[in-house]
């Protein structure tokens, strides 16, 4: 719809003058009828007008805007509201009718729907305003004052503004407008220039409109753009309100228009030089720097060595022998500390710190206080499935494999022989700075009993025992002095045995014959089927084994086998490897 804007003051009144000045000429008198009027006297509240009408009719004083004009001679408009009043028989005019008739005529002479016109809040309403435009009431709606919601609608009034007209209603002769449609308008304007007039890389003043948690919507003088939060600075913050305020005016740089979804992204830091660019030469590798903890993580702490340069320390390296599980359980927020530049990733802006760096290693100390074959002490700190972990100092732990703990028993679990926080006695059997490892043995703390072992359990001689472990190929026997013995599954009985447990139980004393000692490997053989042999099948077997001795015997002289019973545990042995969980 075209808008046509009202005319000027001047052209108004003489708007007004024309009509008036024909509104008598031609005018047949009848109820409704608006004929000029001559006022002929004033009495008290009533103005008589002469309307060249058979009689005179009477015009309230308080129609009159000015009643200085009522006086006689003046020339006026009326309407006449009945030629003979129902009541009085008088002729009854209105002045007040005629103006609004009037005016009413030319507000829809010269205004159309969509029009911009200019008017005065007078008052408040329920709902809103009423505007004088040209002398006729119009209603502004509240929601239609401003672009933003308005609660207090007082201070308008007596403000005068330009209003779009947005309904016009002959039947009930009012007239709706709005003030918010032309701001919008004017904004949709100026928002459509401006963005075709944004490029990339420029720097414009901007205020802060609105503060979110991923950045900050920035006011450009009429077109809202999007400062992110990575963008505001090159260092880290947790929040835009750390760096910025609503209302606050300051410079951003264009990064990206988007003309087709009407978007601006802009930045804070590229405005100042990007830190990264000259880091290397800053805080070249190996250098020892001072930097305060800004953030805190599960693996590692983030600390600022420079404005805008943030480290991570893993947790690794904290310290050379603390076992750390959380950066919170040695460092806390705003912790001033001294680090070392382990590693720089520029491109990706990283930076690996170390604090460990900055002190002594202890390792590199080590082999001095823990020489190997020097006899130490520590407390058990923890099990795995190969040996136990004893702690020689705060940091330092020394390792026994489950084959140096016992000159005596194969031993498939540390639990077995060690208890955690008891003390124990060990000897340094290897250490290894550069790996952190240090191997220690428990048996070498004790003399070997094995030669007295060897001498005390004879070939051929009956011993007694109690059956401290089952395993699939047979049980072991715990003899005194805590040496085992294997009885091999078919040794047990005469008769055909599938299970072990079907014969033996654990803790079950038996009686059993010694049929092999191996010196070399710490083991001895029994036969409990052997027990009950007779002298002459004993003595079949031994010149059976004298006329073919067991592979190895001739050679080493370490094995002492009881004839063909010892050889038949040759192959028992190398395949038993005694593995934690064989025994049952």
């Amino acid at each position: 719809m075209a808008i046509r804007k009202p005319v000027e003051a001047a052209e108004k009144s003489a708007a007004m003058a024309e009509l008036l000045a024909g509104a008598g000429k031609g005018v047949t008198f009848k109820n409704g009828s608006i004929v000029e009027g001559t006022v002929s006297a004033v009495k008290g509240d009533s103005v008589y007008t002469d309307i060249g009408y058979k009689s005179e009719g009477v015009v309230r004083l308080d129609e009159f805007l000015d009643p200085a004009e009522a006086v006689p001679g003046h020339k006026f408009n009326v309407m006449i509201v009945a030629l003979e009043d129902d009541r009085t028989g008088a002729l009854n005019l209105s002045k007040r009718r005629a103006d609004d008739q009037i005016r009413w005529k030319m507000v829809q002479e010269r205004y159309t729907e969509g029009c911009v016109v200019t008017g005065t809040i007078r008052a408040k309403v329920n709902g809103g305003l009423i505007v004088d435009v040209d002398g006729v009431e119009a209603f502004l709606p509240g929601s239609q004052l401003d672009v933003m919601p308005i609660r207090d609608l007082t201070p308008y009034i007596g403000q005068t503004y330009e209003f779009k007209v947005i309904k016009i209603s002959s039947e009930r002769r009012n007239v709706i407008i709005s003030r918010r449609e032309l701001i919008e308008g004017t904004m949709a304007e100026k928002k459509a220039e401006l963005l075709g007039s944004l490029q990339k890389g420029e720097v414009r003043k901007g205020k802060v409109k609105n503060i979110t948690d991923f950045g900050a919507f920035i006011d450009l003088d009429g077109i809202d753009g999007l400062l992110h939060i990575t963008d505001m600075s090159w260092g880290r913050i947790k929040h835009p309100s750390e760096m910025l305020k609503v209302g606050q005016e300051l410079d951003v740089m264009v990064l990206e228009v988007d003309q087709e979804r009407e978007r601006i992204s802009l930045g804070l830091r590229d405005l100042t030089e990007n830190p990264w660019k000259t880091i290397a030469d800053q805080f070249p590798k190996g250098a020892h720097v001072k930097g305060k903890v800004v953030n805190l993580a599960a693996y590692g702490a983030f600390v600022e060595i420079a404005p805008g340069i943030e480290g991570l320390v893993h947790i690794s390296e904290f310290s050379w022998t603390k076992r750390v599980a959380r950066a919170s359980d040695m460092l806390n927020i705003g912790d001033e500390v001294e680090v070392e530049i382990l590693s720089i990733d520029a491109e990706n802006q990283k930076i690996a710190l170390g604090i460990r760096q900055t002190q002594e290693n202890p390792w590199d100390t080590v082999k001095d206080r823990y020489p190997v074959g020097a006899r130490v002490k520590g407390k058990v700190r923890n099990f795995t499935t190969y040996g136990a972990f004893v702690e020689l100092e705060e940091g330092i732990d020394g390792m026994i494999h489950v084959s140096d703990m016992s000159w005596t028993r194969k031993i498939n679990h540390p639990s077995e022989c060690l208890e955690k926080g008891k003390e124990v006695e060990a000897i340094v059997l290897d250490v290894n700075p550069a790996e952190q490892r240090i191997s220690l043995s428990l048996k070498a703390a004790t003399p070997d009993p094995w030669s007295e072992i060897a001498a005390k359990y004879k070939v051929g001689a009956i011993v007694k025992g109690k059956v401290s472990k089952i395993a699939s190929f047979g049980a072991f026997i715990e003899l005194e002095d805590g040496v085992d013995g294997l009885v091999h599954i078919s040794q047990i009985s005469d008769q055909r045995i599938d299970k072990v447990k079907d014969a033996l139980q654990a803790g079950q004393e038996v009686e059993a014959r010694v049929v092999k000692v191996d010196r070399n490997e710490r083991r001895i053989g029994l036969s409990i089927r052997a027990v009950n042999m007779t002298e002459e099948e004993i003595k079949a077997l031994e010149a059976e084994a004298a006329a073919e001795p067991a592979e190895g015997t001739a050679a080493t002289g370490s094995t002492e086998s009881f004839g063909g019973l010892g050889a038949a545990f040759d192959e028992a042995f190398q395949n038993v490897e005694w593995q934690p969980g064989e025994a049952n």
